[in-house]
């Protein structure tokens, strides 16, 4: 106010004026607007200006939303038949560890042939197994077949892997943007296992127990072509490093974080199971699936808030362990909530232990990005996502297990992902070697 006064021009005053008399019926002067200039737009509309983001974007989310109704549509089409959760939940561990070890396979012939060429052809191979899943259940094969069908779908591509692969092309001079993007990947992962589960579970309740396994297997196929045709945004193939690349597995700093991420997949895993198992000894089957929704909804939700935020270069590990950290401090409650109330008390539960689970992945996938050489980006990105899918096969069996084994009021099950959780900071304590073959500097 100071400079402002001085820089103003002095005028000279006509006799007889009175300053507070001209003051008073002068009219009010409008304040100045806080901001002058052009106005940025918002982050997320800032992404989808871009030429070609929404198109790809909508297929994305297409393809995406099998993800989450195929292991809800599964578990419920076999304990509907076979009358067993623990098989069920066994069958849905079987076909997820063979994903661990198929997907970085896949993910390196999408490095090295693009996205289009060799997604298209895995996801057909996916289909096929989720199809002779169904078939199989229909007509009451062996148990033995069910776990080679759901093995079969281990060819499916991760489209989060591509789609973050495509905004790392499109925004590759713009750290503060890939945030965002990598944010709002996170919260479409967390929409599609939010509607995922709530459409699976209409559909095998309400329509028949195989329809769940049927839709999602068209959607998956359906998304991923038109995924592959948006080839504007598709990012080309790098160049392969002079010399041998060591595979991301091998650099230093990848293993720590894969282990988080098994911790984390644990916790999703075990969380699917318990919670459709209680649904259904609480009579309210029906509503499983929207229990889960409701936690996946709070994770969306912190994470597109995450991704307005603009946090300091060179923190991600400490931001990592901070959201692991707030993660253990949350999962007990679904727990707490199911002991001491009923299903509503452990839907707000479920809602507030999912809001740690977006910032914890948005920020660990961030860190697998900038620790993993460009021409291995997708397979560093499917090398997480394959972790994650081994801690839901294992927190998916451990669920199962935990439901016919453990006996208590409320849901004792959810003991399993509490666990998880509070492992899931110790793996991230280790510091990385720093290194010189990352692909960009940490976010």
């Amino acid at each position: 106010m100071i400079l402002f006064l001085a820089a103003r021009p002095v005028v000279p005053r006509p006799p007889g004026s009175c300053p507070a008399r001209a003051r008073a019926a002068a009219p009010p002067v409008p304040a100045a607007p806080r901001h002058s200039g052009p106005r940025r737009p918002a982050p997320y509309r800032r992404l989808f200006a871009l030429p070609g983001a929404r198109a790809f974007t909508a297929a994305g989310l297409l393809a995406r939303l099998p993800m989450g109704m195929l292991g809800v549509s599964a578990v419920l089409m076999i304990a509907t038949d076979r009358g067993s959760y623990a098989l069920a939940g066994a069958v849905t561990a079987t076909g997820l560890a063979a994903t661990a070890l198929a997907g970085p396979w896949t993910a390196r012939l999408i490095d090295r042939h693009g996205q289009a060429r060799a997604a298209v052809p895995a996801t057909a191979l996916a289909v096929l197994g989720s199809l002779s899943l169904l078939l199989c259940v229909h007509h009451g094969a062996p148990d033995w077949t069910l776990f080679a069908s759901y093995a079969a779908t281990a060819t499916t591509p991760n489209l989060g892997g591509m789609s973050r692969a495509r905004w790392a092309h499109l925004l590759r001079d713009d750290p503060a943007a890939r945030h965002t993007a990598n944010s709002f990947e996170q919260a479409a992962d967390e929409l599609c296992f939010l509607l995922g589960p709530v459409l699976a579970t209409l559909l095998c309740t309400g329509l028949a127990p195989e329809a769940g396994t049927a839709v999602a297997a068209a959607l998956l196929l359906t998304g991923v072509v038109l995924f592959a045709a948006r080839r504007g945004t598709e990012p080309p193939v790098a160049p392969r490093s002079a010399g041998r690349t060591r595979s991301p597995l091998r650099l230093s700093g990848i293993p720590p974080l894969l282990l988080t991420f098994v911790c984390t997949g644990a916790v999703f895993g075990s969380t699917e199971v318990v919670t459709l198992a209680y649904a259904d000894a609480h009579g309210i089957r029906a509503a499983g699936g929207a229990l889960l929704a409701l936690q996946a909804a709070g994770s969306a939700a912190a994470g597109l808030r995450y991704g307005l935020l603009r946090p300091a270069p060179g923190q991600g590990a400490r931001r990592f362990r901070r959201c692991l950290t707030a993660m253990a401090a949350l999962m007990p409650l679904p727990l707490l909530a199911a002991a001491a109330g009923g299903p509503a008390a452990l839907a707000v539960a479920l809602a507030a232990a999912g809001t740690a689970t977006a910032p914890a992945m948005v920020t660990g996938m961030g860190l697998i990005q900038s620790r993993t050489p460009a021409d291995r980006l997708n397979e560093g990105m499917t090398l997480a996502v394959t972790a994650l899918l081994a801690g839901i096969a294992a927190g998916s069996a451990a669920g199962g297990w935990a439901v016919e084994h453990l006996t208590g009021p409320g849901g004792p099950g959810y003991a399993v992902p509490a666990a998880a959780a509070a492992l899931a900071p110790a793996t991230s304590l280790r510091r990385p070697a720093r290194t010189g073959r990352t692909r960009r500097s940490g976010p």
